[in-house]
């Protein structure tokens, strides 16, 4: 049975709505705590509390940014005037926690509200006085706070491709090469914050896809650093349409799904509908901070579809196999059985061993569910490489304007494939210096057991050990613990 994630967004998505949803499905709050502070960031707070949105008891997460003491409610719907409604005259509860220090945590109940007016351009800009909120970064500065990260490599490459999906869309509404485009909205402590938390919090559940509802949408306009902008707001707007997300337009005033919602819609979705039936384990809500007429929440449903759905569900999500034992791989491609996925190869015979790396980085960055080179020899007997990439079809576009632009090729050869693929699952085993990670993968009757490369490495060079002796012990552990 396979765990399916539901976002509905009735009223919108953003960041922290999503990071509220997730936590009140059940993501360790801890685990989340420890994988931001080990970020090396600081100059924010956390905020954890209930609130009462619309009679809905909801989970209201949020990053606070230090020095003037005003908590921002930075996500949703800050095209206007910003106003952090706490609990519409009804009690709620906080906790605050500092990074990179001791914890402090208190809880105070409200029973009156309280906003803070300013001026937020939705993702852009916060005026607030201090310097936190004003860091311009780019996306290689991002990717080298995520390296930072203490957690595993699907956490990381999850936030690298929300921040990357961001990235682009700005870079097209700005019409700046990528690697030219600094963010404030993206650089900006609570978006970093916010985005990092998703991945953790989703890998953290267990979730094997994720369908997510058309996006309701509000009109009109918002303000931010760069003018007067129209909802959706242009990277909004080019998110959707380069995800092919569905947006419901509404007559709400003011914006409802921001740059960062949008790419977490993007990022985390792997299947378009829900299957015929499935069993609804656990909801979620998590507040948003604008009031709308109907309840401003984002609603999370954690699904378990049964064996027999999985066998028979070729359409509209994974294909499975139980003598096979095939499943859907993080690529996101269904069953063998059809030709979800593409390969697109090119011959190169004069490009720099730098611009292959870092093509290669920019292609799985991007979305590639594989990439690799080939020594081969061409014409005029010259040594080459083949470059070729395994995505999905709707990846296909944005891979070739990678490959065009930064090698020197003049041509890509695109065919469609099919491969059968494993199912996977991931455990941990306790070791003698610490937790070490594990891929379960399953065919028929039979399960195998690879220790993950970077926990076998930590552990050799924290110990001085072999490798092979180590793999051996981690892969024995995880055998006798089973799945």
């Amino acid at each position: 049975m396979g765990k399916i994630l539901y976002l509905e967004c009735n009223s919108g998505i953003s960041g922290d709505m999503t990071v509220g949803a997730l936590l009140d499905l059940g993501a360790d709050r801890h685990v989340l705590e420890h994988a931001l502070g080990s970020l090396g960031v600081g100059g924010y707070h956390l905020h954890f509390g209930r609130k009462n949105v619309c009679g809905l008891d909801s989970y209201d997460f949020d990053v606070h940014l230090e020095k003037d003491g005003h908590g921002h409610s930075h996500e949703h719907g800050e095209g206007h005037e910003h106003s952090h409604e706490h609990g519409e005259g009804h009690g709620h509860s906080h906790e605050h926690v500092h990074p990179h220090e001791e914890i402090h945590e208190h809880e105070h109940s409200h029973s009156h509200e309280h906003s803070h007016s300013h001026e937020h351009p939705h993702e852009h800009s916060h005026s607030h006085g201090d310097d936190h909120g004003h860091v311009h970064r780019n996306l290689f500065d991002i990717y080298q706070i995520i390296d930072r990260l203490e957690s595993n490599d699907h956490v990381k490459d999850l936030a690298r491709r929300m921040f990357r999906i961001v990235a682009e869309a700005e870079s097209k509404a700005h019409g700046l090469p990528l690697e030219q485009v600094h963010f404030h909205e993206v650089g900006a402590i609570d978006s970093i914050v916010d985005i990092i938390s998703v991945a953790v919090c989703v890998d953290n559940l267990g979730v094997e896809d994720v369908v997510v509802s058309p996006l309701s949408e509000g009109h009109g306009h918002v303000h931010c650093q760069h003018g007067i902008l129209p909802v959706p707001v242009p990277a909004t707007a080019n998110i959707a349409s380069a995800y092919g997300l569905d947006l419901r337009l509404t007559d709400n005033d003011g914006e409802m799904v921001t740059p960062t919602g949008a790419a977490i819609a993007a990022a985390l979705r792997t299947m378009d509908h829900l299957p015929d039936s499935c069993r609804i384990l656990k909801i979620g809500m998590g507040a948003g901070n604008r009031v709308f007429k109907q309840a401003n929440v984002l609603r999370a449903m954690l699904m378990e579809t049964s064996q027999a759905d999985k066998e028979t569900d070729h359409g509209n999500g994974p294909g499975y196999n139980k003598d096979l034992g095939y499943d859907r791989d993080p690529a996101g491609e269904t069953s063998r059985n059809g030709c979800s996925m593409w390969m697109m190869e090119t011959n190169l015979d004069d490009c720099t061993g730098e611009i292959l790396g870092f093509t290669m980085e920019l292609l799985l960055e991007a979305g590639a569910a594989d990439v690799w080179y080939t020594p081969i020899f061409m014409k005029k007997n010259r040594p080459a490489y083949t470059l070729s990439v395994l995505c999905r079809k709707e990846d296909r576009e944005k891979l070739e304007d990678i490959i065009l632009i930064h090698t020197t090729t003049i041509g890509i050869r695109q065919y469609p494939v099919t491969r059968t693929v494993l199912s996977r699952e991931k455990m941990s085993v306790d070791m003698d210096c610490g937790q070490a990670e594990v891929k379960v993968c399953a065919y028929k009757d039979k399960r195998f057991y690879y220790p993950e490369y970077e926990s076998v490495r930590r552990i050799c060079r924290e110990t001085g050990r072999d490798f092979m002796t180590v793999y051996r012990e981690v892969q024995m552990e995880a055998q006798g613990k089973g799945l």
